[in-house]
């Protein structure tokens, strides 16, 4: 896909080799056995495939609870997981992979985990049935059917004919696969049997799956704990009334044991920096500037790092801005470029790919672009015909950073007869701008609050793929789903070049969406806290919480 990350092997070697040595001395003159760990989005369900999971601080917080074929490391690459199990290429031509699960993989409430966990993660994120919230399609619908018996620790995946996706790892990964025991329980039927045609017609049985994938993984302190088995070192143990969420040393995890045994992650709040400033959390993963002015302690260190989410305008598909003339009039009058130089960043104009590669990003840079950069009030009155629009922009919050964004905009599109109202709440996402609550969501990439990146560019511009679930805005254009689906098989670099050049002045003249700039990410953590590395996807630094450590 655009500009693939490639394994950085050597570097997460180093890293588990070093903390590990350093764990098994440290063990001697003490560790303290607690890690407060704080995130900025919200912790509201377990399933990070669901569109709210997607977008939410899930993927920060549960990749080392929800594990799978592979996870994401410190460049966004794919690690390969051994102790979950291994992918053979059996097939190129159509694709076929063998998946094998470990022998000894349980989750743990004690039930094995089987294959048919990778049917109901293809079942839910295909798009072959309907009533599934899935985020993303990408790479599932081009799987043409699972062989696996139910019950077993194998699967064959094979994938229609010319629908090799060069991104294979990143499906059946870290958080992507739920488990399927929990439902068959509940609905007294095996999912997995009824996903592959053996229990009857599916379009009888699949619609009560999907209302139970949907709804049985809410997390709040009254969810029952029981339907929430881990398949990784650390398991849930609480969920406090404030919405954070208290991990615990899973005792059935069958891979090395986690460093520290108690993890409590905490969702975006207004009191990081107060946190912070009173020692009570030792690893902070946020948004650069999300929580305002985060002054660095003496013995805490931190660093700034981009991230392969791109901040964003996503327009509505009802509403002021469901006809193209309102959304473009709201672009132009965006001073993108001032909004840019606060964040002290670089503006970008990239949508369909992500990735931090100069000759990707150019890609995208056409002419069409380039009245967007400033905002041009006449314009934008022009466009609208001189008539006045009122336009409501959300976004999680508290924020700082996004309502500065906010209010350039409400000032530059004024002159416009544009009046910008500002909605910020713990509540607002995806779902606020499916309801109509809001007409803009001003997030990342997938309607996310985080980088909201899979580590895979054309992953990612699956969010601009007709009736995906994070295609936000509603967008359908059959070139630019012709060009997604592309970018996915397509692995030569030029290729990828044409196609993105190709998208990009369709996508200036639809305008479903305007990128702002790449968000950065900030990692900040104590400096008695050891294994702690930075991730620009939506996994962020939570993807090796097992091998963090603190010294007392």
């Amino acid at each position: 896909m655009v500009a693939r990350c490639r394994p950085a092997a050597a570097w997460v070697v180093a890293l588990a080799t070093a903390v590990g040595a350093w764990s098994a001395s440290a063990c001697t003159s003490g560790t303290v056995d607690q890690i407060d760990y704080a995130v900025d989005g919200g912790l509201n369900t377990y399933n990070t495939t669901s569109v709210a999971g997607a977008a939410s601080a899930a993927p920060q917080a549960f990749s080392r609870s929800l594990t799978g074929f592979g996870y994401h490391g410190p460049d966004g690459q794919i690690v390969t997981d051994h102790d979950f199990g291994s992918i053979s290429v059996v097939g190129r031509s159509p694709l076929v992979l063998d998946y094998q699960i470990a022998e000894a993989a349980v989750y743990s409430d004690g039930h094995s985990i089987a294959c048919d966990d990778l049917v109901l993660a293809w079942a839910a994120q295909s798009g072959r049935f309907g009533g599934f919230d899935a985020a993303s399609r990408a790479g599932y619908l081009d799987i043409e059917h699972i062989d696996c018996e139910p019950g077993a620790k194998k699967a064959r995946v094979s994938f229609f004919p010319d629908r090799n996706i060069v991104d294979y790892e990143e499906l059946f990964a870290a958080t992507s696969m739920m488990p399927s025991h929990i439902l068959s329980a509940k609905l007294g039927l095996n999912v997995a049997e009824a996903a592959l045609g053996r229990l009857g017609p599916v379009e009888e049985v699949m619609p009560k799956i999907a209302e139970a994938w949907n709804t049985t993984w809410h997390l709040d302190h009254n969810a029952d704990l029981r339907n929430f088995p881990s398949s990784g070192p650390y398991k849930i143990d609480t969920v406090l009334d404030g919405g954070a969420v208290v991990l615990v040393a899973n005792d059935l995890w069958w891979g090395a044991k986690p460093v520290t045994r108690r993890i409590t992650v905490w969702p975006q709040g207004a009191d990081i920096a107060d946190r912070v400033n009173k020692r009570v959390v030792e690893v902070v993963d946020v948004a650069t500037g999300s929580a305002g002015s985060l002054i660095t302690p003496d013995d805490y260190q931190s660093s700034d790092t981009p991230s392969g989410g791109i901040e964003q305008l996503i327009f509505a598909p009802s509403g002021p801005l469901s006809e193209t003339p309102a959304r473009r009039a709201v672009a132009l009058c965006t001073p993108r470029d001032v909004i840019a130089r606060d964040a002290g960043v670089p503006m970008v104009n990239s949508r369909l790919n992500t990735a931090m590669d100069d000759a990707f990003d150019q890609a995208e840079n056409v002419p069409e672009a380039e009245q967007f950069v400033h905002a041009d009030a006449g314009a934008a009155r022009d466009t609208l015909g001189g008539k006045p629009l009122t336009v409501r922009i959300g976004y999680r919050g508290p924020n700082t950073r996004l309502a500065a964004v906010v209010g350039a905009i409400s000032g530059s599109c004024a002159p416009a007869g544009i009046t910008v109202t500002e909605l910020a709440s713990d509540s607002i996402g995806p779902q606020a701008l499916r309801d109509g609550q809001i007409d803009v969501l001003l997030a990342s990439t997938g309607g996310s609050t985080g980088s909201g990146s899979t580590g895979s560019s054309a992953m990612d511009a699956y969010e601009l793929f007709s009736g995906n679930g994070n295609n936000l805005s509603g967008y359908h254009n059959d070139q630019i789903d012709g060009i997604i689906s592309a970018l996915a098989v397509t692995a030569d670099p030029a290729e990828l070049v044409r196609l993105l050049a190709e998208s990009a002045p369709v996508l200036w003249a639809d305008m479903p969406t305007l990128p702002l700039y790449r968000q950065q990410r900030t990692l900040l953590s104590s400096k008695k806290t050891y294994g702690v590395a930075a991730n620009p996807t939506r996994w962020g630094a939570g993807w090796n919480m097992d091998r963090w450590a603190l010294q007392q």
